[in-house]
């Protein structure tokens, strides 16, 4: 018999508390931020349905963790691992640069902080499930076999001990070890930038400093001053096209040739994977004011700007950011 022998209002009211937390966990395994929130409903609702199996050997949380992963490792049967443009080629040089469209399915996809971080007071912590969730970091998890992944991210990112995360699993103590050992092996091959960027929550003075140049130049199209915003490498990606550039001088290059339709955008701030993010919106080709044109996925590292990653399917992720679909001609 439950121990949760209350209200529905009160089920569901203890269910839905854990959904933060258990969407971010569903998006580190997935990649995407969809199908990360469909695994949650669909683990809220298995749980809602058994909840007076529930025999409280274990916490709520504990179980539905354990409903979420075997949500996930379903899911995850398919064979779909998600990546970022940098993951599948080397750079194109903008004498090249041509857009080609892959699959939706095919991408690595940016999350709002506010569905994957709940509010914690430890700033440690906090700052742990920020990089957890950065682009790079959850791309390279992707190269994890799916029972690696959420032994790595149990243990790893939550701090579950080795024993819970065997009970969860229904395997040893011994086999989860060794499943972290290789998985973290495997992680540091392919991790890359994110064991290096910036932290970028809370801001400091001078990352502030260096994202309202980014905006100015950004909005005034002023090749010349985001150059010098840019890392020498900085890297340019814009899903769904494989495109990615390399480097400050074929980022501008681009920006004033094959993009050059984004002159006199206006940039609005917001947040994402636990970095700086601006919605971009291009001036409305067919009337007054702005049109959504990209969410913009901002890496930095030491002073510079080292990543500028357009996600250009607005009509889904606009709405998923909370961002209205016009700005007025005066918006600032």
């Amino acid at each position: 018999m439950t121990d949760l022998t209350a209200t529905t209002s009160d089920i569901d009211s203890r269910l839905e508390g854990h959904r933060v937390e258990l969407t971010g966990y569903c998006y580190r395994m997935l990649g995407s931020a969809f199908e990360a929130e469909d695994a949650v409903q669909d683990t809220l609702v298995r749980a809602w349905r058994n909840i007076e199996k529930f025999e409280g050997r274990s916490s709520l949380r504990s179980w539905l963790y354990r409903i979420a992963t075997n949500v996930c490792l379903d899911m995850l049967n398919a064979g779909n691992k998600r990546a970022r443009p940098v993951d599948l080629s080397g750079p194109t040089p903008l004498a090249q640069a041509a857009l080609n469209p892959l699959p939706e399915n095919t991408w690595l996809e940016p999350m709002p902080d506010g569905r994957i971080l709940p509010s914690v007071a430890d700033p440690a912590e906090a700052a742990v499930a920020r990089e957890s969730v950065r682009l790079a970091f959850v791309a390279a998890l992707q190269h994890l076999p799916p029972k690696q992944r959420a032994v790595l991210i149990l243990r790893e990112v939550l701090a579950w001990k080795a024993a819970e995360v065997a009970e969860l699993l229904d395997t040893s103590v011994a086999s989860v070890n060794s499943a972290l050992q290789r998985a973290r092996a495997t992680l540091t091959d392919h991790q890359g930038d994110a064991a290096t960027a910036d932290a970028a929550d809370p801001l400091d003075e001078e990352q502030r400093k260096l994202l309202d140049r980014y905006v100015a130049a950004f909005e005034g199209y002023d090749m010349k001053a985001l150059t010098a915003l840019l890392h020498e490498d900085a890297v340019m990606t814009m899903p769904p096209f494989d495109l990615w550039l390399q480097g400050h001088d074929d980022i501008a290059g681009f920006m004033t040739s094959i993009g050059a339709s984004c002159e006199g955008s206006r940039l609005i701030a917001t947040s994402a994977n636990g970095t700086p993010a601006f919605a971009h919106y291009k001036p409305n080709p067919d009337g007054p004011g702005f049109v959504p044109w990209a969410v913009q996925v901002i890496d930095i590292q030491d002073g510079a700007i080292t990543g500028m990653h357009c996600f250009l399917d607005t009509p889904r992720w606009f709405p998923l950011f909370g961002l209205p679909d016009h700005l007025d001609a005066d918006a600032a």
